[in-house]
């Protein structure tokens, strides 16, 4: 490989940190992943160390070069996808956070986001920014570490204080402290900014009361937006070229360019999202309306999303906290072993249901238990959980687009998981198509740095071969009678946690 161009891809997640070098015909070469510590010091709160995120990034850029045995120099580009809606308050001056980052699952601004609904904030809030009133997004985060982290107000009005999501984060470390940007896919989920003006937008920044000066200057996602100036990578002036929110990067990498195309992303959480072109489509269904990557300044496109917070993380709290799964990989042939789960439903509400039901304070619940139910049982209950969740959103998407979607793309480490495949495609009544390469999150970002290049067109990046298509087998009676236990057990999740 001592001859080769790479973009190198920063993959960074919400429980681990990734880099991947693609070649010019955006093949992965080789990969490096490290995890780092979830922090939860109260119920529902999710925290992690800034500082742990980006050493974690930083060693994999290192030991992914090392396993590549790659010189630095050969870097063409740097590209950036991140975990969303997680914020970095930080001191301009020395670099140090002042506190944690708030997670996107974290519940903790919950409350404030009833009273802000109660003020009768919601609608323009949802008209501006295409979200609805939830903790899940970022505003109601930097609120809160400003007003409890003491001195951080009045450091932030005085100019001493700069925020982000992560993208911002890791660019300003790569950057050595000299560039302070975002992508329009991460601000597009702050709930600070204006989807249509494409600007930060001043009433709102007014309702949740954060100073302007902090925030980051927002750019294209393709395009040359920074200079990597890490002593380590300095041989030359390596620019950073491509940025986006990881469901995003996703859908660009997926090859869902057009209106209509779709895929299911099941990571962490699970995000299905379907292009919807230059129309901004506003859902009545509890959808989403988000910015997709943008490639031209001035040229929005839009895509429609219901996201599932608790995804593949359902299958970690197994192995680590139920501690009835040694591997996250076993799941698929216990599940399989098994007729049905007997009557049990596992509704992963850990933090809440996202889309299409925003229930910030429905809890999770493990149902439908009998005598002869036991550890097989609820590995199976909790992918069947992962499916219904999306199926949800797949019923809100067909109801506000009005047309059924004839085909799902998916992407995401649980995707590697063919009984959950096949039970997705089951329950949606639509084919599947797996890729071979299930990177899309970070080619999809190195897509966008390729472009930024000259290396690709988006014409050449449309093509995403299928490498498995899981047809649907489930009879419709069956599917009826899941789905109706299914709602049944939702409905006993819900509004758990009483209103404070």
């Amino acid at each position: 490989m001592k001859n080769k161009s790479f973009i190198l891809a920063l993959d960074q997640g919400t429980t681990s940190s990734r880099a991947i070098l693609f070649d010019r015909a955006l093949n992965p070469c080789a990969s490096a992943q490290q995890e780092f510590p979830q922090l939860y010091p109260q119920p529902g709160w999710v925290e992690h160390d800034p500082n742990a995120i980006w050493d974690s990034q930083l060693a994999t850029m290192h030991d992914v070069l090392a396993r590549a045995e790659a010189a630095p120099e050969q870097i063409a580009a740097i590209a950036v996808t991140n975990q969303r809606e997680t914020v970095v308050v930080w001191n301009r001056r020395t670099g140090e956070p002042i506190a944690h980052a708030i997670v996107w699952q974290c519940r903790r601004t919950a409350s404030r986001c009833e009273e802000l609904r109660r003020q009768g904030h919601e609608d323009v809030i949802r008209r501006k920014t295409g979200l609805v009133m939830d903790a899940y997004f970022s505003a109601t985060k930097i609120q809160w570490l400003l007003d409890h982290v003491p001195g951080a107000r009045q450091a932030a009005e005085a100019g001493d204080l700069l925020c982000g999501t992560v993208d911002t984060w890791l660019i300003w470390k790569l950057s050595g402290g000299q560039t302070h940007i975002t992508d329009y896919t991460n601000a597009s989920r702050t709930m600070l900014f204006n989807i249509h003006t494409l600007e930060w937008d001043p009433e709102l920044l007014d309702i949740f009361n954060i100073p302007p000066a902090i925030l980051p200057t927002v750019v294209p996602s393709a395009g040359v937006a920074a200079t990597c100036a890490l002593p380590e990578f300095s041989a030359r002036a390596i620019p950073i070229a491509g940025i986006a929110g990881d469901q995003q990067a996703a859908l660009f990498g997926q090859g869902c360019l057009q209106p209509g195309q779709a895929k299911n992303t099941y990571g962490t959480g699970c995000f299905l999202l379907m292009n919807t072109g230059a129309d901004a489509v506003l859902s009545r269904q509890g959808l989403l309306t988000t910015l997709t990557a943008q490639t031209r300044p001035g040229q929005p496109h839009y895509a429609l999303e219901g996201s599932v917070f608790i995804g593949g993380a359902a299958l970690q709290w197994l192995r680590d906290e139920l501690q009835i799964l040694t591997h996250v990989a076993d799941s698929a042939p216990i599940a399989a072993a098994l007729p049905d789960t007997g009557g049990v439903y596992l509704v992963p509400a850990f933090t809440g249901l996202g889309a299409p039901h925003w229930d910030m304070h429905a809890r999770g619940a493990l149902l439908g238990l009998t005598r002869g139910a036991g550890r097989p049982q609820i590995i199976r209950a909790a992918l069947e959980g992962i499916a219904y969740q999306c199926h949800d959103v797949f019923a809100a998407m067909q109801a506000t687009t009005g047309h059924p979607l004839t085909l799902l793309r998916v992407d995401g480490g649980a995707a590697a998981n063919d009984f959950l495949m096949q039970f997705q495609a089951d329950l949606l009544n639509c084919p599947i198509e797996r890729p071979a390469c299930m990177e899309s999150t970070a080619m999809g970002a190195a897509a966008l740095a390729a472009l930024a290049l000259g290396w690709h067109t988006p014409d050449s990046l449309t093509g995403r071969p299928a490498a498995q298509t899981f047809t649907p087998a489930m009879s419709a009676l069956d599917r009826e009678q899941k789905l109706a236990g299914w709602q049944k057990a939702v409905a006993r999740a819900s509004r758990w946690v009483e209103d404070p």
